[in-house]
């Protein structure tokens, strides 16, 4: 038998101490915190605001066991959930609304670990507890709610080319119908539509009506958008209930799945989810002393005090007009971007209901100040206030003034996702609670220890000193897995804890193979270090062989499954990597050890 090379035991002996320091956090548990994050991508979490938060804190005699804060959020770290709740209250009153406070729980590990990023696993919805919504978007809403829009642009184009029409409407919810005054007018109205709009099919309904309708690519398109667009104003909404690791994908072509692991309050998740923000334009009233009588507490009728935040995170009180000029509905699309003078902006496109009434509004008022207002829950604040400097028409709205490239970037993000793209149904909810998570926990536990524990009875019996190694290169391969399964920060959940118990099976089963090949070289009367040196090397190509091939299968889940499925496989095929490792290499290490340059007659397997 060869000596084993001693840069291959340095590999081992490596593997083990990172495996061993990237497992060791999951060993912790989890302390109750406070997280708090900005709600607007403009106001920063600093120093100035940690060392204002933690002094407030001590105020109130609230001893934080320490803090960590990742660039984004701020976690600050308590003894007891009775410690964590009167903290949740003093900094949700100390910092205001620019800041989301929410309850959260945290690795209870050293901080060395967590400077070194050695952080344990997320646990999934059925190991933590939480909900899990099923989502259908209605995209017959969706594309009747494009089809409105489109009215508005047919109107404007046949006004634009002097065509006079009878009635432009949605009908059946599936098309546009035109009425027009005869034939000529119809076919000329077709042509127009085919120039100035390709995006829409028209064609002729009778002798004087042409009906439009969507071409299939762009409903095709209509629907993709609606979906990821409700995905994007679902994480923005999940941000402020404080979920460390929300799921929120897509299932099919129409459909959302929200899971939200430690979230136990229902209503307030559906709360949430189903909001439908909503933004309006309003005017300003300037008027100085109307304003000082309103700070004083006399609001005129007709018009209300709001809420318009500043770039330091302070509030300007401003008075705005209840009447509403314009709604969010008439946004096409809303852009970051910068004005002739090369300041940020936002681009604003208008429908052309939108845009002929932001015409007027901005004529009308040529000087005064122009307020957006986004109505989130009953709750209306002043995203910006610009001096309107000239009547804007045309459908493209440009907001600029004193705002930072990030502020351009938030303003046109509230404007794109003030509400949903679709209104969606949640057709499957289910509750999964604390206690029956960390049932399943122990559960699932309890099943890889007790397999690993019969495993290592029999082997240990069967192959006596070769069944010990095999165990021994087991546990290291249990141990490897952990590792690379808290590094990549996966989130593990039931069938990922099946994955690991069956990856102990298929683990163990390439050391059955090792040793039943070294059982066949002896008895062919091959020498004991012969033996172990054939048995190696014989066994290898039909371990990687059989590997190789359940990798595949592996990679097959991976690449077309979701969810559970999905979660199976990567413990699936990161256990295949680290099995072959543990049982060619370690046990091959442990076998040099044992034998390598040492006479021996019989060899107990």
């Amino acid at each position: 038998m060869t000596k084993f090379p001693v840069w291959k035991y340095l590999i081992i002996i490596v593997a083990i101490i990172v495996g061993l320091l990237y497992t060791l956090p999951n060993f912790y548990g989890e302390v109750p915190a406070v997280q708090i994050s900005s709600s607007r991508s403009s106001v920063q979490i600093g120093d100035d605001l940690i060392k204002k938060t933690t002094d407030a804190l001590l105020a109130q005699s609230v001893q934080p066991q320490g803090e960590v804060f990742d660039g984004k959020t701020l976690k600050f770290k308590f003894k007891t959930t009775d410690d964590q709740l009167k903290a949740r209250d003093i900094i949700a009153q100390t910092l205001g609304d620019n800041f989301i406070v929410a309850l959260n729980l945290i690795s209870a590990s050293p901080d060395w670990m967590s400077k070194m990023n050695a952080n344990p696993m997320f646990l999934g919805l059925d190991l933590r507890g939480g909900v899990h919504f099923l989502l259908e978007v209605d995209m017959d809403a969706a594309i009747k709610k494009t089809l409105d829009k489109y009215v508005g642009e047919i109107r404007r184009d046949l006004r634009n080319n002097q065509i006079r029409y009878g009635s432009v409407a949605v009908d059946n919810g599936s098309s546009v119908l035109i009425q027009l005054r005869d034939e000529a007018t119809a076919a000329s109205v077709i042509d127009q539509l085919r120039k100035d709009l390709p995006k829409l099919q028209a064609v002729k309904d009778g002798d004087t009506n042409v009906r439009v309708v969507v071409s299939p690519d762009e409903v095709q398109k209509i629907k993709e958008a609606a979906v990821k667009q409700n995905i994007l104003i679902l994480h923005n909404r999940v941000n402020e209930l404080g979920v460390a690791e929300p799921i929120i994908q897509q299932q099919g072509p129409e459909r959302i799945v929200v899971e939200l692991p430690g979230v136990q309050d229902t209503a307030r998740a559906k709360d949430i989810l189903g909001r439908t923000a909503t933004l309006e334009v309003r005017m300003v009233d300037d008027d100085k002393p109307t304003l000082t009588q309103a700070l004083n507490g006399n609001v005129p009728v007709g018009e209300e005090l709001l809420d318009e935040p500043n770039s330091d995170g302070s509030m300007t009180k401003l008075l705005v007009k209840k009447d509403v000029e314009l709604t969010g509905d008439n946004i096409n699309d809303a852009q970051a971007g910068f004005d002739e003078n090369g300041s940020p902006a936002v681009n604003i496109s208008l429908d052309g209901t939108g845009s002929s009434i932001f015409k007027q509004v901005t004529g009308d008022n040529v000087g005064k100040r122009m307020a957006m207002v986004l109505v989130d829950h009953g709750k209306s604040q002043v995203v910006t206030a610009p001096v309107i400097r000239t009547q804007i028409g045309g459908g493209q709205v440009q907001i600029s003034g004193a705002m930072s490239v990030q502020d351009a970037n938030d303003v046109a993000l509230l404007l794109r996702s003030g509400s949903l793209a679709a209104p969606m149904n949640i057709i499957e909810e289910r509750t999964v609670g604390p206690s029956l998570g960390q049932e399943n926990i122990d559960k699932g536990f309890h099943s890889v220890l007790w397999g690993f524990v019969a495993i290592a009875i029999f082997m240990c019996v069967y192959y006596m000193v070769f069944g010990a190694v095999s165990v021994v290169s087991l546990g290291v391969n249990l141990l490897l897995l952990i590792a690379v399964l808290s590094m990549l920060q996966a989130t593990l959940t039931l069938p990922g804890i099946a994955a690991i118990a069956l990856t102990l099976g298929m683990a163990i089963d390439s050391n059955v193979l090792i040793n039943e090949r070294i059982r066949e070289e002896l008895r062919n009367g091959q020498k004991p270090h012969a033996a172990i040196e054939a048995g190696y090397e014989h066994a290898w190509a039909t371990i990687l062989d059989s590997n190789v091939t359940t990798l595949i299968a592996g990679l097959a889940l991976l690449a077309f499954g979701s969810g559970p499925v999905k979660g199976f496989a990567v413990v699936h095929c990161l256990g295949i990597l680290t099995s072959m490792f543990s049982a060619v290499l370690v046990s091959r290490g442990i076998t040099g050890l044992l034998y390598a340059n040492k006479r021996i007659k019989k060899l107990p397997i």
